[in-house]
């Protein structure tokens, strides 16, 4: 059996997309592919986004960010967007895929301070985990 392969997409793979792609593969990783990218790749994980899903029993420290424009020519069944493009001018169209979905997840990088990013982290890990749920749910 192929697979479905997924593509989970935000401005530069560091939080959303990582713990989205982890969800997925934890979830269903033996009838999905998933990867995720970014528009611009970041340097490192979010610490956060890494603590947030150990919070969870799933560890994310081994992934790393990538550009999205390395996956350019691969076929895609589904191209997820969580960003709001209304809000955050840097989120990723991808062409080729079957389906797009575009989850707004917010971004927590837009917090105020650590205190504040660290709630917008665990707030974004259960909207992200919800949506996955929902997506293998319809998809299977």
């Amino acid at each position: 059996m192929i697979k479905p392969k997924v593509l989970f997409l935000c401005t530069a793979n560091r939080c959303r997309t990582q713990m989205a792609e982890a969800f997925l593969l934890d979830l269903a990783g033996d009838r999905f592919d998933a990867v995720s990218a970014g528009y611009e790749q970041a340097l490192e994980l979010c610490p956060d986004a890494i603590d947030a899903m150990r919070e969870v029993g799933i560890d994310i420290s081994g992934q790393s960010p990538k550009r999205a424009e390395q996956f350019l020519g691969e076929r895609f069944s589904c191209v997820v967007a969580l960003c709001d493009r209304e809000i955050e001018s840097t989120c990723p169209v991808f062409p080729g895929a079957i389906w797009r979905l575009t989850w707004p997840v917010e971004n927590p990088a837009t917090a105020q301070n650590d205190t504040e990013r660290r709630a917008a982290t665990r707030r974004a890990r259960d909207e992200i985990q919800r949506y996955v749920v929902e997506f293998v749910k319809e998809h299977t």
